[in-house]
């Protein structure tokens, strides 16, 4: 049986370079990068090259890079750590409705310790208006949070814009960028971000480590104490495999993403084209062009969203309902919420997103078995 794997939005298989590098390091340069002696250096010089890596690969200067478990830890850092650091100026924070769960729910948490927190609207295809945001700015706002790319529906979102609004109003601005960073260009610098999250295992790279981009003069509270290391905010003994490794494949994107974006944008369209076509009564979701690359995704009416996953499972074929961080949730998306589209009627959510390894074969695949499971299903679902 053919196997196609179209799940590259919850992880990435680890490329084979990226996992020697790991290896090599893991076993070779297994020092505490905080110890004085000799294997204590090796550690510490392989982790200050991990972070150069990972910092050219969004145009960013070495020390504002921190090396964290990944893009959950480098979320709750930049909004708890602004948070904390500002609340004396002000406890308003601003958000939208369809952000990952690692920003949501810190918003929630922080609302229960007093602060107040405006969950911005999106439009039918998941876009943030930056008029709203301006509309929502208060004399109090002390941070905007922005996904740069939805991770549901792969619209990119406006963050440069919504930047320049922060700055004009002295408001610190992150982004969760998770999604994005490896798919397409990100250049703190233009950008004029002041936070932004990364996770590795979203770009070929391992699970367990990430980082947070804090811009020169921004300062954040430490929400984890136990330590000095990464600069005091992020104690813990550093993982130098994974950095290194992260550091591999952030280099690897950067060499291949005009590349990559190329030829997956090619063959994303190809499986939109062929779903909407083959099948009635399927609608794509987000933004059909200005959207992630390898991001694919649909709404299939008159179709159980477990019994899709599973008849595609047992052809072969990797996907999701969506966020792969609420698979296992009783609760309806909340970014199809937001966008007003679970009014429309009973329908699956598919999400199928690619990655290096996706051939035109590999569409084709899908396009074959898709419509006759969708026929199937709906026949066996009428009374």
């Amino acid at each position: 049986m053919r196997r196609v794997y179209l799940d590259h939005a919850a992880t990435t298989p680890m490329d084979p370079a990226v996992a020697e590098v790991y290896i090599r390091h893991a076993t070779g340069v297994f020092g505490n990068a905080s110890s004085l002696h000799q294997w204590g250096a090796a550690a510490r010089n392989a982790l200050e090259e991990a972070r150069e890596q990972v910092a050219a690969l969004i145009g960013a200067h070495p020390r504002e890079i921190i090396f964290t478990s990944g893009g959950t830890e480098s979320d709750n850092m930049a909004i708890r750590g602004t948070a904390y650091q500002l609340r004396e100026r002000g406890r308003h924070i601003i958000t939208s409705a369809i952000e990952h769960h690692a920003v949501l729910h810190t918003c929630q948490d922080l609302e229960r310790e007093g602060f107040a927190v405006t969950y911005l609207p999106v439009d039918r295809e998941g876009f943030v208006d930056p008029g709203d945001v301006k509309k929502a700015i208060r004399p109090d706002t002390i941070l905007i949070t922005i996904m740069m790319a939805n991770n549901e529906v792969g619209t990119i979102e406006p963050a440069g814009e919504i930047a320049a609004l922060a700055r004009a109003a002295g408001i610190i601005f992150h982004t969760d960028a998770v999604q994005a960073v490896g798919k397409i260009p990100v250049d703190v610098e233009r950008l004029g971000v002041d936070l932004l999250s990364i996770s590795a295992h979203k770009l070929h790279g391992p699970k367990g480590v990430g980082a947070l981009y804090i811009r020169q003069g921004v300062h954040i509270a430490p929400i984890l104490f136990g330590g000095e290391h990464e600069r005091r905010l992020r104690p813990g003994t550093q993982n130098v495999p994974g950095a290194a490794a992260f550091a591999a494949a952030s280099s690897m994107a950067a060499r291949r993403l005009a590349e990559d974006a190329r030829v997956q944008a090619s063959l994303r369209d190809r499986l939109l084209d062929g779903i909407v076509s083959a099948i009635p009564d399927t609608a794509v979701t987000g933004r059909r062009y200005d959207r992630l690359p390898n991001h694919a995704s649909v709404l299939i009416a008159g179709v159980d969203g477990s019994a899709l996953l599973a008849g595609l499972d047992m052809a072969g074929i990797a996907a999701s309902a969506g966020s792969a961080c609420t698979a296992g949730a009783v609760e309806p998306s909340h970014v199809l919420a937001a966008m007003g589209l679970l009014r429309e009627g009973d329908f699956a959510a598919l999400r199928l997103t690619l990655g290096r390894s996706t051939t035109v074969e590999d569409i084709d695949y899908v396009l074959d078995v898709l419509p006759g499971l969708v026929d199937r299903l709906r026949r066996q679902s009428r009374p």
